[in-house]
C-alpha cells in the first residue's frame, strides 16, 4: 500500500489544521522543513526525506470558489513527484488545463461536484485512469449538493459508473485528529468494488492504523499531520512499504 502525503495549498502556502475547519488554518510548521508554509520545501522533503514520490494536493483557494493556485502547482510539478491534485475540478476546461500544467492525476471531490454528469465529462477529458472520485464527508455523512440524500455507498457506484477509476474516502471532521478512518465502510467498498482502486484519508497517524489498511487491501492511504510531528517517520514508511510488521514501536 503507497502512503501519500497531503499538501494543502491556500494563498499560496503549505497550511494545515484539524477537523476539515479551513478558516482555522494556519501555515505547516513540519519537522522535515525549516520554513513554515514553504510548500515547495515541503514537497522536495517528502521526495527527498520520505522517499515518497507521489502527493495529493488540495488547493482550497479553488474549492472555496477561487482561482486556481495554477503557479504553485506548476512550480511543485518541476520536482518530479506525481501531483494528485483536488482543485473543484468539475468541468472539462479544468481539467485539461491542469493536466498541461503537469498534474498527474485529477481528484474530482464530492463536496464541489455539481452532478455525476459533470463527473462523466471530466472523466472523458482527463481519461478514466486520471479521475480519482473523492468521497467527501463530514462524520460520514456525504458533503455538497450532489451528495444529498445518497449513502456512501449509493455515490461510490454513480461515481464508478461515471468512470472515475478510483475512490478516496476522505472524512474531514477526523483530518488531524489522529483517530483514524472507517474502516466498516472502507471494508464495505472493498468488497463491492474489488478492482478499484481504493484510497483513504483523515485522521490516519499510525503504522498500525496503516498496516490495518494494507491488510483490508486498500491501495493508498494519505497522511499529514503525523509526518510533520514526527508520529511517522521515515523508517515507518520504508517498513510499511517493504512489508516489514515486525517493529514494536508503533
Amino acid at each position: 500500500m503507497r502512503v501519500i502525503p497531503v499538501l494543502d495549498l491556500a494563498r499560496g502556502q503549505a497550511v494545515s489544521g484539524r477537523g476539515g475547519r479551513r478558516d482555522t488554518y494556519e501555515p505547516v510548521r513540519s519537522r522535515l522543513v525549516s520554513a513554515a508554509g514553504d510548500a515547495r520545501a515541503l514537497a522536495g522533503a517528502y521526495r527527498d526525506v520520505l522517499g515518497c514520490d507521489e502527493w495529493y494536493v488540495a488547493d482550497l483557494d479553488a474549492l472555496a470558489g477561487g482561482a486556481v493556485q495554477r503557479e504553485v502547482l506548476r512550480d511543485l510539478a518541476t520536482l518530479g513527484g506525481r501531483l494528485l491534485v483536488d482543485a473543484a475540478v468539475t468541468t472539462p476546461a479544468r481539467a485539461g488545463a491542469l493536466l498541461a500544467d503537469g498534474v498527474h492525476r485529477l481528484i474530482v471531490g464530492l463536496e464541489t461536484l455539481p452532478s455525476f454528469e459533470a463527473l462523466a465529462a471530466v472523466t472523458r477529458a482527463g481519461g478514466p485512469a486520471g479521475v480519482i472520485f473523492s468521497l467527501d464527508l463530514r462524520n460520514g455523512r456525504p458533503l455538497g449538493a450532489s451528495g444529498a440524500g445518497g449513502t456512501p455507498g449509493e455515490l461510490a457506484r454513480r461515481a464508478i459508473e461515471a468512470g472515475a477509476s478510483g475512490l478516496l474516502v476522505l472524512d474531514v471532521a477526523r483530518v488531524g485528529t489522529a483517530q483514524g478512518v472507517d474502516v466498516v465502510l472502507l471494508s464495505a467498498l472493498r468488497r463491492a468494488h474489488p478492482d478499484v482502486e481504493l484510497l483513504a484519508g483523515g485522521g490516519l497517524a499510525t503504522a498500525r492504523q496503516l498496516e490495518q489498511l494494507g491488510d483490508l487491501g486498500l491501495d493508498a492511504a494519505l497522511v499529514g499531520t503525523a509526518l510533520h510531528d514526527g508520529t511517522l517517520s521515515a523508517g515507518d514508511l520504508s517498513m510499511l512499504r517493504h512489508g516489514d510488521h515486525s517493529s514494536d514501536s508503533r
